[in-house]
């Protein structure tokens, strides 16, 4: 009978991802844990603590900090996988799971499924012939080394890739592999685990050829199983049912979604969300459980497709997603950093992302050039990120995989403000107290239209009262709304005060509140 050992990758959730081990351990299987070595240290050992006398249970040897589109998730990995093939001798299988994976089979229906298919299951279509990449990089993840991380070091990544492509600094991709491209959501039998590791170990070439290229989570196990294995003893599909929204991000499952779940032709389902509990706790039950027998009718992409792509006059069957006014998630923080003089804010926020590991955006309400990653088409103009703007900010979340994000916000946006502070999420202001000389006033002016280069002095000394009266009102009108969580640095504050405000706003260190606080030439116009 077979055994799996599951490799689970997560940074978050500690109460979910113990429920999760004992759900999988409780019929005989294993699970190997890799919990990202950037998260809280506490929570990793909730997670070792609460497991600590369940013996199929094993922790990676070594914790790496991971960042999307690196090595570090590939070299997590290879640790969880080293620890679970030295652990469980009996283990036949390895599969690849996420915090976010749930059973949809039961244990004995996956067990026997296994036993009926002596294959690996891994998506591992031909990188150059295929279509598996639709937009943006191919061939140059492969022919550029890439060492910098896109999301958090956005203009390193992209100025080494310019300079590369400038000078002509490429590499070819070793001689006897043809590269594959695929799910990072497999299941591997354990002979071929062990022949991944055996050709790690002895190709030092390899390692460092995927050590710098982009994504390698889709490519290196992806080449190396179809490199290792014949192809007989491969089936080109992922067990794990996963489903895309129309801008390319994963479908969450929730609690009323457990029939159809059941339904489809896979072991594992991702996406289940953290907040349906009662579908969490019945597909435990059902791992457990001796149900044997399952309707596959796998209708659930073309179900999707229907719902959210048919209507009738007046009215959708269902929403589009972005439409809805779901929250942002209820341990999501929002932090809105406040400010009508917009190069301050702007400089803040680049301190911020650089001491930082919060990802942090400009006025992405305000000026339709903000740097947005692509996330389907909602970013493209400034209409759509208003009227999309709780979707726009999940897609953000998602994006960066982060539970917190700095946004800038023009002190004319009140009713984004107040439209944010309704949600569920945690949402923090952090309001920039500027003074405004008549200088400023005036190239206030002519910024919004309100006065031209040819606008005479008479003119702007009658315009200037008004424009500072509007601003005043502006920040009255926040004040008035009485926000929660609001905090305030000044211009004319002192580092501490403004330091103590920083502090609280990004719940950082003293010392990395006073770097903050300290940004060269942060108030200077």
């Amino acid at each position: 009978m077979a055994r799996i050992a599951f490799i689970l990758l997560c940074h978050k959730n500690p109460e979910a991802i113990v429920q999760q081990a004992q759900q999988l351990t409780a019929v005989g299987d294993y699970i190997a844990i890799h919990f990202d070595a950037s998260s809280s240290s506490a929570d990793f050992t909730t997670i070792q603590t609460a497991l600590a006398d369940n013996p199929n249970v094993v922790f990676a040897r070594k914790r790496v900090k991971c960042g999307w589109g690196e090595w570090s998730l590939v070299q997590a990995t290879l640790h969880a996988v080293e620890a679970a093939v030295d652990a469980f001798p009996r283990a036949s299988h390895f599969y690849m799971v996420s915090g976010d994976c749930m059973a949809i089979k039961s244990a004995e229906y996956t067990h026997r499924f296994l036993d009926d298919h002596d294959s690996d299951f891994i998506e591992s279509y031909d990188y150059f012939d295929s279509n598996w990449i639709k937009t943006g990089f191919k061939e140059e993840r492969l022919i550029y080394r890439h060492l910098f991380n896109e999301r958090t070091q956005k203009w390193l990544f992209y100025k080494s890739f310019e300079l590369q492509r400038q000078f002509r600094i490429t590499r070819s991709v070793p001689d006897d592999l043809q590269m594959m491209i695929g799910s990072q959501w497999w299941c591997l039998r354990r002979r071929t685990i062990e022949m991944i590791l055996e050709f790690a170990a002895s190709r030092r070439d390899v390692m460092r050829f995927f050590r710098t290229t982009w994504i390698p989570d889709e490519t290196f196990f992806q080449t190396l199983t179809r490199h290792l294995v014949p192809g007989r003893e491969i089936e080109n599909r992922t067990l794990t049912f996963l489903m895309f929204t129309d801008y390319g991000m994963p479908v969450t499952f929730y609690n009323d979604h457990y029939h159809l779940l059941l339904g489809q032709d896979a072991l594992f389902a991702r996406k289940i969300s953290g907040e349906a509990q009662e579908l969490r706790d019945r597909l435990g039950q059902l791992y457990a459980s001796d149900q044997k027998d399952f309707v596959i009718s796998n209708e659930g992409r073309n179900l999707f497709a229907f719902l959210t792509g048919r209507g009738r006059i007046g009215r959708r069957y269902a929403p589009r997603f972005w439409e809805d006014g779901a929250s942002l998630g209820r341990d999501r923080e929002l932090l809105i950093v406040v400010c009508k003089k917009w190069h301050v804010a702007k400089r803040l926020v680049a301190a911020i992302r650089h001491h930082t590991n919060v990802p942090a955006m400009e006025y992405l309400f305000n000026e339709d050039d903000t740097p947005l990653p692509d996330l389907g088409g909602i970013e493209n103009t400034l209409e759509k990120r208003a009227r999309h703007r709780r979707a726009l900010m999940r897609l953000l979340f998602d994006h960066y995989e982060s539970d917190r994000l700095v946004i800038c916000l023009d002190t004319a946006n009140i009713d984004l403000m107040r439209d944010f502070f309704s949600d569920r999420s945690i949402t923090r202001l952090l309001e920039i107290e500027c003074s405004f000389d008549d200088g400023y006033l005036a190239g206030h002016a002519r910024r919004i239209g309100l006065a031209g280069q040819e606008t005479s002095d008479e003119t702007m000394a009658r315009l200037l009262p008004t424009i500072r009266h509007d601003m005043i009102y502006q920040r009255d009108a926040i004040r008035d709304a009485n926000f929660p969580n609001t905090t305030r640095i000044r211009e004319r504050a002192s580092t501490d005060e403004n330091a103590a405000a920083l502090a609280q706003f990004l719940s950082v260190n003293a010392d990395t509140a006073r770097t903050l606080a300290e940004t060269p030439y942060l108030f200077v116009d």
